[in-house]
């Protein structure tokens, strides 16, 4: 499931790369807990919590069925 992990990281980076940040992953756990990293303005930003939950959970969840969480590192 990693591996389909990245893939889908892939497809979300373009837009955060766009406003200075970026997404790191750090671990897929066999429950389907996936931790995430977020790096450069993402990491900082205010809204990081929003973007964590409604922008990189919701596509995962979308394109990968065994994800069951997204969380912060």
């Amino acid at each position: 499931m990693k591996a389909q992990v990245e893939e889908v990281l892939n497809q979300v980076r373009p837009a955060l790369q766009a406003d200075g940040g970026d997404v790191e992953l750090v671990d897929v756990t066999d429950d389907g807990v996936v931790s995430v990293r977020l790096t450069g303005a993402c990491g900082s930003c205010p809204m990081s919590t929003m973007t964590l939950k409604m922008g990189i959970e919701r596509t995962l969840k979308e394109n990968i069925p065994g994800v069951k969480e997204v969380v912060q590192i």
